[in-house]
């Protein structure tokens, strides 16, 4: 747990960070030199201090509590010269922000950096570019939580209109993957158009979090393995894709319009499950495992030694840690992958 010394470093640097850090800062030291100066000058108690220090910044006109003498009226001539410049001084920056809309964004970044600290089991996903934003979509869609990091803050209203979880700061630091929660992470998009920035997020979010799944972008073919070497499960290729998306609509259009279908349909997923050892379906068929759910298919069996089925017989029986590939209405999927899990 920090201690109390480094709390104090990051509120007074949260504090000084922001447009009002420094009003507010002198407006507090201007209620401290108030009302130590009238206890030790006038010899009021703390209330009373406090009270004749607040009517002074706030030039309400009440009179004096007590009659002052000639040293305690040039405090408060000090008191005013340098309370009212840090009152006037915070109003100021508060008028600035309303009017030029900085306020409203200051709130939407604080209650945002809550919901990043609150996101568990989430992906983090680097970079809201078109890549990102395609990934970012389809996750929002599954249910599954997202932390965007992105660095260009010019993309901030897109942000907040997707109603994306972010954190506004370079994807290449490790304290802003941290504030991203990587640590808590269930997987990790590098989707940064600079192969070499993925490269190194990858580098990072593997040394903090061994068991994070990492799916990197490359732009070129040396980048695929380099991501590889430096961690990633899994590497995509935009324009290998998108290549083997054109041969696929040139010699076999209609399989590929009905994979499309099924990622459009509203109500149909294709889903990977894994068969806990303690799961009623260890030993079951995949006949008996598909039956209670009206139209759930199982596409593939892959068995935890590696031996891949599809399409799996009927009657293969099924085993802890296998990994089924299933095709299915959304709410089926649900509930098969509850009895998978348990």
């Amino acid at each position: 747990m920090p201690g109390s010394g480094t709390i104090r470093h990051r509120l007074r640097d949260r504090l000084l960070a922001t447009p009002a850090g420094l009003p507010v800062a002198a407006l507090v030291l201007a209620l401290v030199y108030g009302t130590g100066g009238y206890m030790a000058i006038a010899g009021f108690g703390f209330v009373d201090a406090l009270y004749m220090t607040v009517i002074t910044l706030t030039t309400v006109g009440f009179g004096e509590i007590e009659p002052l003498d000639a040293v305690g009226r040039v405090f408060t001539i000090t008191l005013i010269v340098f309370g009212l410049g840090s009152v006037f001084g915070l109003l100021a920056v508060l008028t600035g922000q309303v009017a030029s809309g900085q306020l409203g964004r200051s709130l939407t970044r604080r209650a945002m950096r809550q919901r990043v600290e609150e996101s568990r089991d989430h992906f983090v996903v680097c970079s809201f570019g078109r890549v990102g934003r395609a990934a970012v979509e389809e996750l929002q869609t599954q249910g599954v939580g997202v932390v965007v990091v992105e660095g260009d803050v010019s993309l901030e209203h897109e942000l907040v209109e997707a109603k994306v979880t972010y954190v506004l700061d370079d994807p290449t630091r490790e304290e802003v993957l941290e504030r991203a929660g990587i640590d808590r992470a269930r997987g990790l998009l590098c989707a940064v158009d600079s192969d070499a920035a993925n490269v190194y997020i990858t580098l990072l979010a593997r040394a903090r979090n061994p068991e994070l799944f990492i799916i990197g972008r490359a732009s070129s073919p040396e980048s695929v393995e380099a991501l590889k070497r430096a961690g990633s499960n899994s590497v995509v290729s935009p324009y290998r894709l998108s290549g083997s998306r054109m041969e696929a609509l040139a010699l076999r259009p209609a399989m590929l319009e009905f994979v499309d279908m099924v990622n459009m349909a509203s109500d149909m997923r294709v889903e990977e499950l894994v068969v806990a050892a303690r799961s009623s379906l260890v030993g079951a068929t995949v006949r008996a495992a598909c039956s209670p759910y009206e139209g759930v298919m199982i596409l593939g069996v892959r068995s935890a030694d590696g031996r891949l089925l599809m399409p799996p017989r009927a009657d293969t029986s099924l085993a802890a840690a296998d990994l089924l590939v299933v095709l299915g209405p959304i709410s089926a999927l649900g509930d098969l992958a509850e009895r998978a899990s348990q």
